[in-house]
């Protein structure tokens, strides 16, 4: 049995749409959902992965249930926004026809989204921002780009899942249209829209749970007074306040850290867990250690390795003891199947406010322009066949993803910017891609900053490494 098999004829979405929808068949059908989930990602193995991966893969999709079911408990999930959720990733995304065709006529599979940032400007300015981004930034895609991105990943890939990020988006807008005005015109598409959330009022917020396929990230970088820091004076209490507002309607929302060599303790300590997903109800959390590119970069605020492995140990015992779904876009790489980026299938690629496209957000190099694609008459397949793209996902392939278990290497380890910098600068300089800033230009001509960042991958490779071996390697069963 796989997940397609699970899914069939629409019967598990049914299950979760009417057994979610009440209190008392919801905790009955929560063990009834674990048990074909841990069948389908586990027992079958359906694709050849180490065992413990098959494990992070299982637990953290059963995280996710059991955090949208404390939602609906709470009063904070409305029913609205809990069916756009079923349809959308389980009618749209495990059971799509287009993703098939797309296959078929591909001959891989194409990514599940695609990042956008349609905006560079933003209220705040924060301290190492990736994207160097400020109020005065005029850079933006035009409304019919946007559009057309959205409606061509659905059309070519059956891709229904848009993730939306800046600058800030609640900024953006083009002839009087909007973030929410575009989530209006694909209603069969879900946007994660990561945001600073100073400008999600009452009405934003209400007109998000009126649309139902919105859910927005909201950046904090601990408790007030690191939050402050990195945002500004007074940034917390308003993003406690919008946190009020979309409670208030029913949307459920989620939380976005960086996590610094500063706060890397406090961003994982039960502390916070207690004061986001509890008291403040977030759906899910996301983690984003640090990256040294954009304003003001440096090595410096990255977390060590000794930090970033007691952070792997200590996100995955809350996944897996408190049940709550929260990803290191680094340190959950097992449950990914390694890097997600340069337009890997099950991953994304993204593209900025000046059209450049990117293998993910925190690779500041490119080998191509939207805006070029699509007045030269081509359209997003051709994106996944850029020779840069393809050079990564190479990598990816050798490196694990295309390997039957036991070739996989440490996963651990899954960056092709952060682990393996060598594996991208080589990429970059013979695919001839180019830095889409200035302060891109400075770090590939940086000599400390190249021989700082292989130091870094190749120490977290040698402390991680053991436990790689010992925890996902060894030879594992069902029973085990």
């Amino acid at each position: 049995m796989n997940l397609e098999e699970i899914f069939q004829k629409g019967s598990f979405k049914l299950l979760l749409r009417t057994g979610f929808s009440n209190g008392t068949v919801r905790r009955m059908t929560l063990p009834f959902a674990e048990k074909k989930i841990w069948q389908a990602m586990v027992e079958n193995n359906p694709i050849d992965f180490p065992f413990q991966v098959r494990r992070d893969k299982y637990d953290i999709s059963v995280a996710m249930m059991h955090s949208v079911a404390r939602g609906l408990d709470k009063g904070v999930i409305s029913k609205n926004a809990l069916n756009r959720l079923i349809e959308t990733l389980l009618g749209n995304v495990i059971l799509s026809e287009r993703r098939q065709r797309a296959i078929d006529r591909l001959g891989f599979e194409p990514p599940l989204f695609i990042l956008v940032s349609p905006g560079k400007k933003c209220n705040l300015h924060c301290t190492g921002c990736y994207a160097c981004s400020d109020s005065h930034s005029a850079a933006k895609l035009d409304w019919d780009t946007f559009d057309r991105i959205i409606a061509e990943k659905e059309r070519l890939w059956g891709s229904h899942f848009t993730v939306i990020s800046g600058g800030e988006p609640f900024m953006w807008q083009d002839n009087d249209r909007d973030i929410l005005d575009m989530a209006l015109r694909h209603p069969s598409q879900f946007f994660l829209v990561y945001t600073n959330s100073t400008l999600i009022t009452k009405s934003v917020a209400k007109e998000m749970a009126k649309l139902g396929n919105v859910t927005p990230a909201i950046s904090v970088e601990g408790f007030e007074q690191q939050t402050d820091k990195r945002r500004g004076k007074g940034v917390h209490k308003r993003i406690l306040q919008a946190m009020e507002n979309l409670r208030e309607v029913g949307v459920p929302f989620g939380i976005s850290v960086t996590a610094t060599r500063e706060n890397a303790d406090i961003v994982t300590s039960d502390e916070f867990n207690d004061f986001y997903f509890d008291e403040q109800c977030a759906t899910y959390g996301w983690i984003f250690q640090y990256m040294p590119i954009g304003r003001r970069h440096t090595l410096d605020m990255m977390v060590t390795p000794q930090q970033r492995l007691e952070m792997y140990n200590r996100t995955w015992r809350t996944v897996r003891e408190q049940k709550i779904f929260i990803a290191d876009f680094w340190n959950s790489g097992t449950a990914s199947s390694g890097c997600i980026s340069a337009g890997r299938p099950g991953g994304y690629f993204y593209i900025t406010w000046d059209g450049d496209i990117t293998p993910c957000a925190f690779v500041p190099y490119s080998i191509g322009n939207i805006y070029d694609i699509f007045q030269r008459g081509d359209n997003l397949d051709t994106i996944l066949h850029l020779p840069f793209f393809e050079r990564i996902r190479q990598w990816q392939n050798e490196y694990g993803y295309a390997q039957p278990a036991e070739n996989v290497k440490n996963w651990l380890c899954p960056c092709v910017i952060r682990d393996h910098f060598d594996v991208l600068f080589n990429a970059v300089r013979d695919t001839n891609a180019k830095p889409i800033d200035e302060e891109a230009v400075d770090a590939l001509a940086d000599p400390e900053y190249h021989s700082g960042m292989i130091a870094y991958g190749n120490d977290y490779d040698n402390l991680s490494s053991k436990v790689w071996d010992e925890h996902y390697m060894a030879r594992q069963t069902v029973n085990s």
